[in-house]
């Protein structure tokens, strides 16, 4: 099942039971989300939420890309609808 959030896009693998993350913002990417590897960034995020200066994510571990406020909680409701795929 294919997703397009406002920050992520991905395809959802029912039978591996992993998220196939393709978008963050406007860079392509290829990166497999285990359960567990999601609710980690999740948890993160809702601890951080509120934090005014935002986070930086980071991309094959060397492009550091920038969330605003308003960028983690539209990635928040993607991941909640990520999660809500998993059994």
């Amino acid at each position: 099942m294919f997703l397009e959030g406002n920050i992520i896009a991905g395809e959802f693998d029912s039978t591996m039971n992993e998220f196939s993350l393709q978008r963050v913002k406007n860079f392509d990417l290829e990166s497999v989300l285990k359960q567990n590897q999601l609710n980690q960034i999740y948890q993160y995020l809702i601890k951080h939420q509120n934090e005014e200066d935002g986070q930086f994510i980071t991309l094959y571990d060397q492009l550091p890309v920038r969330l605003s406020q308003s960028e983690i909680n539209q990635l928040i409701g993607d991941l909640e609808k990520v999660m809500s795929m998993y059994h």
